[in-house]
């Protein structure tokens, strides 16, 4: 077997999800931060807005109003995330779910990475609430992690044990 043909049994097959995952991302919130100016909100039903938001922290704007340190932690952390599920994309065969699974998160961290580097922080601009309940502010990337790991706590029922 060459070469080509072992990375395209192994799980790096999956990077096409990735990619998407980080283009619609990327398009999404270029799209977002050209038509809305900051903090405008958009009703779209009574239950969700579009709106553009910037997000300095992590998930939940955890450590938002920190002082700045934040955004090279994250942006660490999330480099070397994507340098261990790269890792396991390619040693990983036979196992779609699995693979799929990470390669969703694998854009999502790139995703994010990128606002961090290019603005210091995470543009977030789809809003779920109701009445006076509001669910974080969030994006395509953080949509792409939160189905991945899902999908990767599904896997993990159902692999065979030794």
């Amino acid at each position: 077997m060459n070469l080509p043909d072992a990375k395209m049994k192994s799980g790096l097959r999956w990077l096409w999800l990735s990619g998407l995952v980080l283009i619609l991302d990327q398009a999404t919130k270029l799209a977002i931060a050209s038509q809305l100016a900051l903090h405008e909100d958009i009703p779209v039903t009574s239950f969700f807005s579009l709106v553009y938001w910037q997000n300095p922290g992590a998930a939940f704007s955890l450590f938002a109003n920190q002082p700045g340190w934040q955004r090279g932690f994250f942006i660490f952390v999330a480099l070397a995330a994507a340098f261990i599920i790269l890792s396991l994309l390619r040693k990983t065969r036979g196992r779609p779910l699995f693979c799929a699974a990470l390669a969703l998160i694998l854009g999502g961290a790139i995703g994010n990475v990128i606002d961090r580097f290019a603005y210091g922080h995470v543009v977030d601009f789809l809003l779920f609430h109701w009445h006076d309940w509001f669910y974080p502010a969030f994006n395509v990337a953080d949509s792409g992690i939160t189905v991945g790991a899902v999908l990767l706590i599904i896997d993990s029922f159902r692999r065979e044990r030794p």
